[in-house]
């Protein structure tokens, strides 16, 4: 079993920040909301576009397919008594020249063999897409 550890800490007012392994992140833990700083609950969106992305990265290998980039946007629905993320849905967007059948594949296994993947679907709706990029010739870069 894999273990994982990660260190959080505060400040009055509601500054924060969470390290793992040799990394920093700062999130906002205050009372109100902080316009510049994720929130717990778009940490944890986060987390689910991570997880995501490394299984794009990872599956290319297992699966013998290249990829140029990948994209993942997702949106969460929190209800409010009680507070909780009910429903969660991604969309995934690869530039590659993978063929349908590869990309369906990929997606599944994303979602078999995902942490976050697996965790959130045992407590939340999870629901999502994953289509080809749309190819534009002056795109250079990953974009909104």
């Amino acid at each position: 079993m894999l273990h994982y550890s990660i260190k959080a800490q505060s400040r009055a007012g509601g500054g924060a920040t969470a390290t793992a392994n040799q990394s920093t992140v700062p999130f906002d833990a205050s009372a109100e909301r902080d316009a510049t700083l994720p929130n717990p609950a778009e940490l944890l969106l986060t987390a689910l576009s991570a997880c995501i992305l490394k299984n794009v990265e990872r599956f290319s290998g297992l699966l013998g397919y290249r990829y140029r980039r990948a994209e993942v946007t997702v949106e969460g629905w929190r209800t409010d008594a009680p507070p909780y993320m009910a429903r969660i849905r991604y969309d995934i967007r690869i530039d590659s020249d993978m063929n349908a059948r590869t990309l369906q594949l990929l997606h599944k296994n994303i979602l078999k063999h995902g942490t976050i993947t697996n965790t959130l679907m045992r407590a939340s709706e999870l629901e999502g897409h994953i289509g080809f990029w749309e190819h534009n010739p002056d795109d250079t870069e990953v974009t909104d």
